[in-house]
């Protein structure tokens, strides 16, 4: 029996922004229908970690999870136009260069040189790390990390892999995808589920340092006779299971 194909290295970004009275905003894009992985869902800004995060994350010297840190920012810039994780923080008009330049197939380093802009990984913050273990042809190894929000105002979609930009509180998210308004993979409503529940970015901070992180990979069991996608019980999660029929694993 053949094996899973190789996890492909990659990092995601919740952006948080916190609104009074009400239960926080968090940015989500739309995928495009055509992509191979995911298309049409509602995901968090992210993607693969590539070869010139890893060698900038070394040069820092940032880490076991620097490069995917290095890869989430990159990522949240190239696809909302939102750069968090940069110090002093960049105008409007750095942002947009930045974006220029990494479209342009630029590595983060080189579309940071000449800006004055410099890394502040520590603006982000480990929640969770996903690892499928399904034979699907394509699956990623995803460390999720925490930022609060900022020059949220500036947000737009890249409309190349996504093809819209929405903020919304975890609950709508969930609402919209029972009512068949949205389309959500089974790790993002998980990760959607345990936000509910979380009234700030501080809250969400706090249930971080609580349940720190652990790799998640779900598993098939049978329950009462129907086949459920499971994960672990303890690690923070209010839902832990749902009918493989009703899953859609991207």
């Amino acid at each position: 029996m053949s094996s899973p194909p190789v996890a492909i290295p990659a990092a995601t970004l919740i952006v948080i922004r916190d609104r009074i009275g009400q239960p926080p905003d968090l940015l989500m894009v739309e995928r495009a229908r055509t992509m191979a992985f995911a298309g049409g869902a509602l995901v968090f800004p992210g993607g693969r970690i590539d070869p010139g995060d890893e060698a900038l994350a070394a040069l820092l010297d940032a880490g076991d999870d620097g490069a995917a840190r290095v890869a989430a920012i990159r990522e949240t810039i190239e696809e909302a136009g939102i750069a968090i994780g940069l110090e002093p923080p960049p105008s409007p008009s750095q942002i947009a260069l930045l974006r220029r330049r990494l479209h342009a197939g630029d590595s983060l380093a080189v579309a940071l040189d000449g800006t004055g802009l410099r890394l502040a990984l520590d603006q982000l913050h480990a929640f969770t790390r996903w690892v499928p273990a399904h034979r699907h042809t394509r699956i990623f190894d995803t460390r999720f990390f925490l930022a609060r929000a900022t020059d949220a105002e500036h947000a737009s979609v890249d409309h190349t892999e996504n093809v819209r930009l929405l903020w919304a509180g975890a609950a709508q998210l969930l609402a919209d995808a029972a009512a068949g308004a949205a389309t959500i993979i089974f790790p993002t409503r998980r990760v959607l589920e345990r936000l509910a529940g979380l009234a700030s970015f501080a809250d969400a901070l706090a249930d971080a340092r609580r349940y720190p992180p652990v790799t998640i990979t779900p598993y098939v069991e049978q329950r009462r006779g129907v086949p459920h996608l499971c994960i672990p019980e303890g690690v923070g999660y209010p839902v832990t299971s749902e009918p493989l029929s009703a899953t859609d694993r991207g």
